[in-house]
């Protein structure tokens, strides 16, 4: 299992590659960043859930120039029509070596997200476009 989606990358310097190299599939743990991704948590500090308005490891691991990125997810979200979570899913399931992302449902939006990747699929320019605003990061998630 690592830490990786699509505001925290650092998995494709080292880890990632690693895994493909040795037929090691990944299994990617926090995909919508603890929900950051599906719109969790606004630039001006506004927490719409109970999970954002107490999630201390979560400000831990994300900052607010991760909300570039975020603001790409829900741009690409609103020109397919689908949620950000969706976008965010689909990006993730499209890397390399990514067998499946560990979705922590706990709604049944979250169930329908992820079956969504059956069929949504993203575009180069679109990947482009979700890639390009990140930034980044120490090494975190990981003890």
């Amino acid at each position: 299992m690592n830490h990786y989606n699509l505001v925290y990358r650092e998995e494709e310097r080292e880890m990632n590659p690693l895994c493909a190299d040795q037929g090691v599939g990944l299994l990617p743990w926090s995909p919508l960043a603890r929900g950051l991704l599906a719109g969790n948590r606004e630039r001006d500090g506004e927490r719409k859930t109970v999970r954002s308005r107490n999630d201390a490891f979560g400000d831990a691991l994300y900052s607010d120039a991760d909300f570039d990125v975020v603001d790409a997810v829900r741009e690409v979200a609103k020109e397919r029509g689908v949620p950000p979570a969706q976008v965010a899913l689909a990006w993730l399931i499209g890397r390399p070596g990514v067998t499946a992302p560990i979705v922590g449902a706990t709604k049944l939006t979250h169930i329908e997200d992820a079956v969504a990747l059956e069929t949504l699929k993203l575009d180069d320019e679109e990947v482009t476009r979700l890639e390009a605003p990140y930034r980044p990061h120490p090494v975190l998630g990981h003890s």
